[in-house]
């Protein structure tokens, strides 16, 4: 095979398989807004602080399906569960997630509305041994 021919292929081959390469990354035109980021691995901010009655939205940002969860241990006494699904305990939303739902899709939110006052602890379920988890402070 000649130089030219053997580049002309490799150069080609490369720009074909970068443009479809586009197409999946994540440029931000196409994200909705949001207070919280879902990365990889990790929650941006990792620690976020809204006052009561405020409502706090995240968004996927990443190419791989994440949950909000709740650690039903981790929030106020009187404070409302969440999770994204919509599951009124944290067992129902792993149970759940087993089965594929709770889900947060690419470039899609899920949003609470925080009315206690306190810190709020909650994580990814399927990244959280990867050390996905976030704070939510809510002040008066």
């Amino acid at each position: 095979m000649n130089r030219r021919a053997f580049l002309a292929g490799v150069v080609g081959s490369a720009s074909a398989t970068l443009a479809g390469c586009t197409g999946i990354l994540n440029t931000g035109s196409n994200t909705p807004d949001g207070d919280i980021g879902m990365g990889s691995v990790s929650f941006n901010p990792q620690e976020h602080e809204v006052e009561v009655g405020e409502t706090v939205v995240w968004v996927n940002t990443d190419m791989r399906n994440h949950s909000v969860t709740a650690y039903e241990a981790g929030i106020p006494e009187d404070a409302e569960y969440f999770a994204s699904g919509g599951f009124d305990t944290e067992e129902a939303a792993r149970d759940a997630w087993r089965n594929g739902n709770g889900t947060i899709n690419p470039n899609t939110t899920f949003e609470h509305t925080f009315e206690v006052p306190g810190e709020y602890a909650y994580f990814c379920i399927p990244h959280e041994t990867g050390g996905m988890s976030g704070t939510i402070v809510v002040t008066e």
